[in-house]
């Protein structure tokens, strides 16, 4: 077991490494928006997804309503419940309830790359191990940003706050470049929620992000149907 777990956060290092630099981010936006440095450090405690957080923050310093929030949050994190479905089929026969219960709350975009491409079954010392070192980096990384924020002058804050829209546009670009298709859903969710904000003012920022999500992905599933082919390229 002990190494296992080991074995895991050597693999979880260079996460951890990336997660302390949007996570300092996520830190200057919470100071930004007003909340103390314990809520921000308690939000990134309990949650590891990047643009959750940040569209939650957002909610809350805009008085949202708690069905605004949990809607929000459905529609951008659902995808964590597909990658734990796949990662299911890789786990070993002693992953019992809890192990997956206490597994599932660290199942990020990268955490799944890296277990998924794992060639042995997945246990569960390995998985804590994976996990436990990105959850210190994106925990710490918003203590530093929220500490910072703190005393750092307003205008440099607000430079700093960038870093985590950066990191949104980072994760776009790559596959939006390698496929027309999730570029042009891409540009569907910019353009309507550019029309929601300019021409809708009174509908709410978490809601804004709900139905722009939505009806780009509901365009992109219609007009760009998975052909046979290609599910068999992706169960191979």
């Amino acid at each position: 077991m002990k190494k296992d777990f080991i074995k895991g956060m050597r693999h979880g290092v260079p996460i951890m490494l990336g997660y302390l630099s949007v996570s300092f981010g996520f830190g200057v936006l919470c100071i930004q928006l007003n909340l103390s440095i314990f809520a921000a450090v308690g939000i990134s405690v309990t949650n590891l997804t990047s643009a959750g957080q940040a569209a939650g923050v957002g909610i809350i310093a805009a008085g949202g309503s708690l069905i605004e929030m949990i809607l929000c949050q459905l529609v951008i994190n659902l995808r964590y419940s597909l990658m734990s479905l796949s990662l299911s089929q890789k786990l070993d026969p002693s992953f019992h309830l809890m192990h997956r219960l206490f597994v599932a709350y660290g199942v990020t975009d990268e955490i799944f790359a890296v277990a998924s491409s794992q060639s042995e079954p997945l246990r569960p010392a390995y998985m804590y191990g994976l996990i436990f070192t990105p959850f210190l980096g994106w925990s710490t990384g918003t203590l530093l940003g929220a500490a910072a924020g703190d005393v750092m002058p307003s205008s440099v804050t607000a430079a700093l706050s960038l870093m985590l829209y950066g990191m949104f546009i980072a994760i776009i670009i790559p596959p939006a470049k390698k496929n027309r298709k999730v570029m042009f859903v891409i540009l569907i969710a910019a353009a309507l929620s550019v029309v929601i904000h300019y021409c809708l003012p009174m509908i709410s920022g978490g809601f804004a992000i709900i139905i722009a999500a939505v009806i780009a992905s509901v365009a992109g599933a219609l007009l760009f149907p998975v052909s046979e082919r290609e599910r068999g390229e992706a169960a191979e």
